[in-house]
């Protein structure tokens, strides 16, 4: 059963990362031909609006579900940090827990909003394609995003208490340092 979830983990990761990246060149590559196009040539590309609009949807949605992944999403803990490390702990998991509940709840919506569209076979005005199509972002990301919230439930869950703050300390300062290419030293958190 962990060979499951490690490939799972591993296919959620790779889909919700690439379509972030997919979704965000797109997006910025529409909008700068359909600017050029505009004022160097008078032509404008009518729908590289909308496709833009939808490519930059589905980059930031899928960005936001593999933010889950990497640890990256904002957490205040300045609260938790002054509570006993038990109270902390059920107060992290407490928070994953709704998170995945929204999570979850707004994949279901979505998924119920896909199916009304297509009852209705609803068109998108300049691509002319169904908008349940462009609409698929909200249960796929969601969902994710919703795998990762319970998978962080279980993780703190599994990690003892008074290691719960520190480990998520660790995970944003290491992923910082992993972006800017800074070298932190790993037990202190400090550039060296």
């Amino acid at each position: 059963m962990g060979k499951f979830f490690s490939i799972l983990d591993i296919g959620i990761a790779t889909i919700n990362r690439n379509l972030a990246v997919l979704g965000m060149v797109v997006g910025v590559t529409l909008a700068f031909v359909n600017v050029v196009a505009r004022y160097a040539f008078d032509e404008s590309i009518t729908w590289a609006g909308e496709l833009t609009n939808y490519a930059f949807m589905w980059g930031t949605l899928f960005g936001a579900a593999y933010g889950f992944k990497r640890g990256i999403h904002i957490q205040v803990t300045i609260l938790l940090a002054k509570l006993p490390a038990p109270v902390a702990k059920a107060f992290m998991i407490f928070a994953y827990t709704l998170s995945f509940i929204y999570l979850a709840f707004m994949s279901y919506f979505g998924y119920q909003l896909i199916l009304i569209l297509r009852d209705m076979d609803e068109m998108s005005i300049d691509l002319n394609i169904p908008m349940w199509i462009p609409t698929l972002v909200l249960p796929l990301a969601f969902g994710g995003a919703a795998y990762r919230a319970g998978e962080k439930i279980f993780e703190v869950a599994k990690e003892d208490a008074d290691k719960v703050l520190k480990t998520t300390e660790e995970e944003i300062i290491h992923d910082t340092s992993e972006r800017s290419g800074a070298n932190v030293d790993e037990e202190r958190g400090e550039p060296l």
